[in-house]
Parts: structure tokens; C-alpha cells; sequence
């Protein structure tokens, strides 16, 4: 997915509003309507819709987040908010943002009302108040597709084992989980009573047979398995069955996997910097 001329797109309306010197929003929209920036989502790609939004949002935090001007990155916030309230897909996508990203966000704001600029509080407030913002712990600036998939994979594997600790810890499920069926359903036991039952069946018959006819009643002793042989399917398959969750989810056979996490279930500052920022816009 090329997305050059579109991003280029974003970077001549930034650089006109950057020059300008501007720093209030209704000068940016009235720049956006000029350029009738609109339009630029008319040579959207048919297909991956999702991956366009969060390619153009991305281009826009990177404006918003770098260590430019304060106009190119008021028009970095601005170009964000418009492209979200102005995308043709409904519902919106929302607007990717990364903890690092959201830290930068803050310190933005922080500089803002610093410098009297009481429109970027109030806008990010908006922003954070309509849900535009789906905040995630992958940081996608500068990151190399590898990397982003390593991360995630790393994470969603912390948070199953993390659950894993908690689902088991103490029920039910811990012990079905270190059970052995063999043991329990006392394999050993079953399988010699069904094979001694089987030779008395095929020792009746044999005498039965020197007496009657038995022919018709010879599928008795036919069968195709002991009661044995079926309960040790059962139990190799239970036992398969639960090599493929260890191996799933990283729990162990002896052992559970345990996850430094608090008690609460959420990973270390995982809501702190989101908090920090909704503080900050209600003072």
C-alpha cells in the first residue's frame, strides 16, 4: 500500500499552515477548507481500510509528537483530529496511540498551557471524552514490522499466562489440570478385568460349543475391542489434549506459569499515563 502522495498531501498542508504562523484551530480549518482536504479520501484504497486510517493518523502523531516547531505540531494535532471527523467509514476508526506516544501527548499538552495555548487541552479533552482514542502498549513510529510483531506477541502471551495463573489458581480447574485420567479411572485395573473377562467369554463359548450350535451367537466374542483398549484411547487423548494447551499457553505440567503482575490483573502502569493526562486536562 503506497500511501507517498497522501502523506505528501498531509505534509504541503502542514508546512502552508506552519508557515503562516499560525496556532488557533479556526485557522487551520479555514486552511482544510481552502484546500477542500477532504478530497483525500476519494483515492482511498478499496481494500485494507483500516491499515489506510491508521497510516494517516500515524503520520499525523508523528508531526504531533516530534521535536519541530509548536505550529507544525499544533497543525500535526489538528490534521489528526480532522482526518478522524472527517473519514468516510462508518463507524471511525479510532486513532492508534501508543503509551510512548500517549507520554509525548502529555508533555505536548503540558507545553501548551505552559504557553497559553488553552486550545490543545481542550481539543485533546474532546478527543479523549468522544473515544477517538484507542490507547495500546505497541509503539508503531519507527518501529520495524518484525519488532511490532515480536512485542505483541510477547504481550498477548504475558496476559494468557497472566490468566491462566489467575483461572486456575486455587479451583476446580487446577486439579483436572495436573490430573492423571490413568490414574484416576485406575487404568491398569480396568484394562486386566476387561482381558480377564474376555478369555472367561471366549472359554464359555468354546464349551457352550461342544454342547449347542452357537454359530449365530458367535459375534459375542468378536468384539473388535476390550473395554480397556477404549478407556486407554480416552486417556491418551485426554493426555494429548492437554500437551496442546502447555504447549499453547506456556502452563506446565507440574507447574503453573506464574506472571509478575498485581493483583489487580493489569500490567504495571498500564492505565497510569492515561490517568496522568486525564488529570492534567481537569485542572
Amino acid at each position: 500500500m503506497d500511501l507517498s502522495p497522501f502523506k505528501l498531501d498531509i505534509d504541503e498542508l502542514l508546512a502552508d499552515y506552519t508557515e503562516a504562523n499560525c496556532t488557533a484551530f479556526v485557522d487551520f480549518k479555514r486552511l482544510w477548507m481552502a484546500k477542500k482536504f477532504s478530497y483525500i479520501y476519494e483515492g482511498r484504497p478499496k481494500t485494507n481500510s483500516g491499515a489506510f486510517m491508521q497510516l494517516l493518523f500515524l503520520h499525523c502523531i508523528g508531526h504531533m509528537t516530534s521535536q519541530s516547531c509548536m505550529p507544525q505540531r499544533l497543525a500535526g494535532l489538528y490534521c489528526l483530529y480532522c482526518l478522524y471527523e472527517s473519514q468516510p467509514y462508518k463507524p471511525h476508526f479510532k486513532i492508534y496511540l501508543s503509551l510512548e506516544e500517549l507520554k509525548k501527548l502529555k508533555d505536548f499538552v503540558v507545553e501548551a498551557k505552559q504557553n497559553g495555548m488553552a486550545v490543545v487541552p481542550s481539543l485533546v479533552k474532546r478527543m479523549l471524552d468522544k473515544g477517538m482514542i484507542l490507547f495500546g502498549f505497541i509503539n508503531l513510529l519507527g518501529d520495524s514490522g518484525v519488532k511490532q510483531v515480536n512485542e505483541l506477541t510477547a504481550s498477548q502471551n504475558k496476559r494468557v499466562k497472566f490468566a491462566c495463573d489467575k483461572l486456575f489458581m486455587n479451583t476446580q480447574i487446577d486439579s483436572y489440570m495436573h490430573m492423571d485420567l490413568g490414574s484416576e479411572l485406575e487404568l491398569d485395573k480396568i484394562k486386566k478385568s476387561s482381558l480377564d473377562y474376555a478369555k472367561a467369554k471366549e472359554l464359555a463359548f468354546a464349551e457352550a460349543s461342544n454342547i449347542i450350535d452357537v454359530e449365530d451367537a458367535r459375534h459375542i466374542v468378536q468384539n473388535d475391542k476390550l473395554l480397556g483398549d477404549r478407556v486407554d484411547e480416552i486417556v491418551k487423548e485426554w493426555d494429548a489434549q492437554k500437551e496442546a494447551f502447555y504447549e499453547k499457553t506456556g502452563v506446565r505440567r507440574d507447574e503453573l506459569a506464574v506472571v509478575e503482575h498485581d493483583e489487580s490483573g493489569v500490567l504495571p502502569h498500564e492505565n497510569d499515563e492515561f490517568d496522568e493526562i486525564r488529570q492534567l486536562l481537569l485542572e
